[in-house]
């Protein structure tokens, strides 16, 4: 019996890697290829990709287009350390297009830009604490690996470490507030004003959209308190609109974090904003004592820098949002459908950019009301989608440019006999004494 190559890449994984795998995702998906919406692993499973490399791939694996630049760029050369005319470029098309931007620096990862973020909005405001949210992601800094996804539910504003090795000076430099409570947030900027450097959030909070007047609210109180607003626009940035959750909510930060699409696939993110604030990179402006300290030996990086420079060209084209909406509303429909049919407690909580079904009946506005979910049905659901050649996360789907109507009718069918099976599961339970 021939040994499945698949297979044996996830055993290769296991001797090397801890856990198997990279920390991102399931180490039992080792993936070989993709191409516009479709994946394949290293036995030719074929996927329907939502999962479009954890937001990136925005306009399809492998754009031709994409590929063209980036070809040409690598018989120039790969890296240079030095500035770049792309990565110069790519930078005036993205503070044309973010309504915050007066200025950007360039970073790998968005971990580094929001990390790096917050050391701007403390060396501008000479304070120190971190306002976040609940539930909030904001990369692996230690700051921000503070109540992401707490099992062990503090009082606020009682930070909770969500890995080893985080110091207490560190929980104690951060604050946490619910999603979506306005009267929380204000509360705390109040009692804490001339403490705090930033609040940072992300607009649209990981799948949990801003209730109508949320961000409105906090760029009020900030601007009271001369508090940096940063929003983490890492996942929103050139998704929810072209100018990102600031363009699509109409609230203007004075920092955001760009990452995933602006790189078209290659390591890239940036932070950007007014000019004030981004001067602390720049000594001759502000001095020793002000300057905030950055190097990274792929910033700018001038292959990214093209393949992002023609997925934005991409992304402004007429009807590319419209294109991409609709996408995403039809699998919203067939998942709001499908678990009425089935008799399903579930809501389905995002933008049709980026959303997922959550099983349980009532509003989804804070991470707390996510822990009320039937996990349970989550996986089984999930390991249903997988089994009909369905990639995803595990509570996230991502729209892509490149699904198609073909994407979509097998993307139906995939979602009826995963509903089909919970109806069976939930009927078992409902007969059993």
């Amino acid at each position: 019996m021939v040994q499945s190559t698949h297979r044996n890449w996830c055993e290769r994984a296991k001797s090397v890697l801890p856990a198997g795998g990279f920390g991102n995702y399931d180490p039992g998906v080792v993936l070989k290829k993709g191409e516009g919406s479709r994946v394949w692993d290293e036995d030719g499973t074929e996927y329907i990709d939502y999962l479009i490399g954890s937001g990136p791939m925005l306009v399809g694996h492998n754009h031709p287009e994409v590929m063209e630049a980036v070809q040409k760029q690598l018989t120039d050369g790969v890296t240079f350390f030095t500035n770049n005319a792309a990565g110069i470029e790519l930078a005036e098309v993205i503070c044309d297009a973010i309504p915050c931007a007066d200025q950007l620096r360039y970073v790998s990862t968005g971990s580094e830009a929001d990390m790096y973020a917050m050391r701007l909005a403390r060396a501008h405001t000479g304070r120190e604490l971190i306002l976040k949210f609940e539930g909030g992601y904001h990369g692996m800094c230690g700051e921000a690996l503070m109540s992401m996804a707490p099992q062990n539910l503090e009082n606020f504003p009682q930070a909770v470490p969500d890995s080893a090795g985080i110091p207490q000076s560190t929980r104690d430099g951060v604050l946490i507030a619910p999603f979506n409570d306005v009267a929380a947030a204000q509360s705390l900027m109040a009692e804490h004003a001339d403490q705090i450097a930033a609040v940072i959030v992300e607009p649209l909070q990981r799948l949990i959209p801003p209730e109508p007047g949320f961000l409105e609210a906090l760029r009020a109180e900030t601007k009271r308190h001369g508090i940096v607003l940063i929003f983490d626009e890492v996942v929103t940035g050139f998704r929810l609109a072209y100018g990102g959750g600031q363009e699509h909510y109409g609230v203007t930060p004075d920092l955001c974090t760009l990452g995933k699409v602006i790189g078209g696939g290659f390591p890239m993110a940036a932070i950007a904003g007014t000019a004030d604030i981004m001067a602390h990179f720049d000594v001759d402006k502000v001095g020793p004592d002000g300057f905030t300290f950055q190097i990274g030996t792929l910033s700018g990086n001038p292959v990214a820098a093209v393949a992002g420079l023609k997925t934005l060209e991409i992304l402004r084209r007429d009807g590319v949002y419209e294109a991409l909406r609709r996408t995403g509303t039809s699998v919203m429909d067939m998942l709001r459908s499908g678990a009425d049919r089935a008799g399903i407690k579930a809501t389905i909580v995002g933008d049709p950019v980026l959303f997922d079904i959550v099983f349980k009946s009532a509003p989804v506005l804070t991470y707390r009301d996510t822990l009320a979910a039937n996990t349970a049905h989550q996986k089984a659901f999930n390991a249903v989608l997988r089994k009909e050649g369905i990639l995803k996360a595990p509570m996230k789907f991502y729209a892509s440019l490149a699904h198609s109507e073909a994407d979509l009718e097998a993307t139906e069918r995939a979602i009826d006999i995963a509903f089909r099976m919970l109806g069976t599961i939930q009927n078992s339970h409902d007969q059993s004494p």
